[in-house]
């Protein structure tokens, strides 16, 4: 399959020099060099002069291409890999990095915060697609802009701005997909005068349970189907058969997300920015959980996350021109995130809940000195992030409720962190350009057992202090008209948070993971090395990065002992082997990216993109595959723009994932795998929407025209068959 895709590629490459008439409109040109708003000013970027390697999704892509949400926006990219445990999730991976290893922003906040965990997140669906102006996807580490977490690239979802326009301007779209009876709505309303403007936005999604395909891979056998479930009818937990197996019973949930931003702009050229966001879900259940098998049949009788709930509030204060060409950028902000896992086994009416409650304070202050040959970044960062932890059991025939252990220390948990940073950006000169920044900081984490009754631990507090630095350079040679050469060398950093250090984890896998008070930060080097082969014309272009990184003191869990004990025992049978965070080596990670953009005819490009990645972590001289690498991965797409409509046809498709390419530590979910791995995949979609007319804009698609039956490398839930979906937008 490898070989064919490749044959596709170089072949349609040629096929395009071939096909190209003086009248094709240059669209390869204005795709490259886009605008987008970072910080609240507007930015060119042209990709092709750019050293790091990049992606932007603009507001244009994201309408069009219609997505339930945000995680299957970015999974159907070709750009990066996304994993799912449940419908109401998704983790993105970028070259090979994952969770609390890449840097998830919104409006430029950081979002990861002290209980990322190193597994599966879900923080990137609370961002509503609907919601985003912009989304800029960078790759490799970029700690040196952004701070800790950012060793593997960063996500930054830029929100829609309140317009100073005169009166009332609105949007309103619906969206209905066969697939799991999706019913999505979204609204907003902006009012603007010469110097105040409101932005009200408001989205509701009701996604009911998701339908896997019945059509079987060519590549693989059928697995995944739901054949059983638990209901708990009069308080007594029954197996029940499952009608349509190819329904995923327990999939469904329900999310509301709401955004209010004001400006304001003074007389002495002072802008104030409030910016408001709120999101909150139905329970959201851990679906490949629910499907863990037992001597009774399913293991779990339930198994989900309480509501997702995220609050974000930012002041900004911004000026241009405040002192020597200096614009000023000041930004406080306030978030609450809640995160609640409840679990209790067949048959066993306890039902487990823990919380978490974390409070995130911040504090920036930017700035940009516009030089001569270029411009100058530079400012100062702080973030505060609290912690509180609880638990309880509650029996759900008695109402008695119990103490149960917290999954972080029921004490006070906190974590600090101070950086500065600079990073110079160069001006074109005669035909190279460059850029080059750096950062420095200092972190601090608390955590305190206040109640060690439960899980007595060796100590009852924990402490951690960091220094911390990074720093980037690189390069862009325009070496002809058709031909551009880009290096870039950068170091990332990762402080290690209350999940890495103090987490007590029951894991599906029988194992205990305790605490290990003696982590240190995890440290990479990344270097690219990348060309643009382009036409005169510009109607075709082929691009291509291959990188390397040496990550440092890499955070790998192994076996480890606790109270002198390797295993652990919870009583009536349960003993679990004892494992723990360590820094265990180094790692590596390495693979390819490709790019090709042509004109085939008058309105009509093809596009395509390639990715492969390989990563081994070494400890005690043995090398074994690193977790979260997905397989080789793209897409291929046809599209057709006439000045009435846009169309596209396109393939999805991700190589097989071997046995021997699976991680240890669990992370790559091998148990929610076919037995010899998880074989390849590709599905056919095609998508179309009609331009404005009279305000009303039309969507229709097709997505798995095959119904072929799949699930994503690492994911718990099988994606979805055949969807047809349609959708209307109106705006005023």
């Amino acid at each position: 399959m490898l070989k064919n895709y490749a044959f596709f590629f170089f072949f349609l490459l040629l096929n395009s020099q071939l096909s190209f008439s003086q009248d094709v409109t240059d669209t390869i040109k204005t795709q490259n060099i886009e605008e987008i708003k970072i910080n609240s000013k507007k930015i060119t970027i042209d990709k092709n002069q750019t050293p790091s390697q990049i992606e932007i999704f603009s507001k244009e892509k994201i309408e069009f291409q219609n997505f339930q949400s945000t995680a299957d926006m970015l999974a159907n990219s070709g750009a990066l890999f996304v994993q799912k445990s449940q419908q109401g999730g998704g983790s993105p991976v970028i070259r090979g990095f994952e969770s609390s290893r890449i840097l998830l922003l919104v409006d430029g906040v950081r979002m990861n915060n002290l209980i990322f965990r190193s597994g599966h997140l879900q923080n990137v669906i609370t961002v509503d697609e609907n919601f985003l102006e912009t989304a800029l996807v960078q790759y490799g580490p970029t700690s040196s802009l952004y701070g800790s977490d950012a060793l593997g690239g960063s996500v930054n979802m830029i929100t829609k701005n309140a317009k100073l326009i005169d009166g009332f301007t609105g949007n309103f779209n619906t969206r209905y997909s066969s697939v799991n009876e999706e019913k999505s709505g979204y609204f907003d309303i902006n009012y603007g005068s010469k110097n105040f403007a409101s932005l009200t936005a408001f989205s509701y999604n009701d996604f009911g349970d998701l339908k896997m395909g019945k059509s079987k891979n060519h590549n693989g056998d059928f697995f995944g189907e739901r054949t059983k479930y638990v209901e708990t009818i009069n308080g007594v937990d029954i197996l029940t058969q499952n009608n349509n197996k190819y329904v995923q019973i327990g999939s469904a949930f329900k999310q509301y997300n709401f955004m209010q931003k004001l400006i304001y702009t003074s007389k002495s050229g002072y802008t104030h920015n409030a910016n408001f966001q709120y999101s909150t879900s139905s329970n959201i259940n851990r679906y490949d959980r629910l499907t863990d098998p037992s001597g009774t049949g399913l293991k779990s009788a339930e198994w989900y996350y309480g509501p997702q709930k995220r609050l974000l509030g930012v002041y900004s204060l911004e000026k241009e021109n405040v002192f020597a060409n200096t614009d000023f950028k000041l930004d406080a902000g306030y978030q609450n995130v809640e995160e609640s896992r409840m679990n209790r086994n067949f048959g066993n009416y306890n039902l487990q809940n823990r919380i978490e409650n974390v409070n995130i304070y911040s504090l920036a202050a930017n700035f940009e000195t516009k030089l001569k040959r270029g411009n100058l970044y530079y400012g100062i960062e702080n973030y505060y992030d609290d912690l509180k932890s609880t638990a309880f059991k509650n029996n759900i025939k008695t109402g008695v409720i119990a103490p149960l252990d917290t999954r972080y220390p029921n004490g006070k948990n906190n974590m600090m962190r101070n950086d500065i940073y600079i990073s110079y950006t160069s001006k074109r000169y005669v035909a190279t350009n460059f850029s080059m920044g750096a950062r420095i900081g200092y972190a601090s984490l608390n955590s305190t057992i206040a109640d060690n009754s439960i899980m007595p631990l060796p100590f009852n507090e924990i402490k951690q202090q960091n220094f911390t630095y990074s720093g980037n350079i690189g390069l862009v040679h325009n070496a002809s008209e058709n031909f551009i050469l880009k290096t870039n060398v950068s170091s990332g950093f990762r402080v290690p948070n209350i999940d890495d250090l103090a987490k007590i984890f029951e894991s599906g896998a029988g194992t205990l993971i305790v605490p290990n008070k003696d982590l240190k930060p995890e440290q990479t080097v990344t270097g690219d090395f990348g060309f643009v082969l382009k036409s005169k014309s510009n109607k075709y272009q082929f691009d291509a990065t291959y990188f390397y990184t040496q990550l440092y003191d890499a955070i790998v869990t192994d076996k480890f002992t606790f109270n002198n004990q390797n295993t652990y025992d919870f009583g009536g049978g349960d003993v679990r082997n004892v494992i723990a965070n360590q820094n265990l080596g180094k790692a590596f990670v390495t693979g390819v990216n490709g790019n090709i953009k042509t004109t085939l005819a008058k309105n009509v490009q093809f596009n395509g993109s390639y990715n492969i990645t390989l990563g081994r972590v070494t400890t005690d001289g043995n090398k074994r595959p690193l977790d979260h690498i997905p397989p080789y991965f793209g897409k291929l797409g046809i599209n057709y723009t006439p000045k009435w409509a846009t169309f596209e046809a396109y393939m999805l498709f991700n190589g097989k994932k071997h046995l021997s390419d699976y991680s240890t530590s669990g992370e790559d979910n091998l148990n929610y795998a076919p037995a010899n791995g998880m074989p390849a995949w590709e599905t056919y979609n095609f998508k179309a929407a009609t331009k404005s007319i009279e305000g009303f804009t039309l969507f229709t698609g097709v997505e798995n025209l095959l119904d072929t039956q799949y699930r994503n490398f690492a994911s718990g839930i099988n994606a979805g068959g055949r969807n047809i979906y349609g959708g209307a937008k109106y705006s005023f």
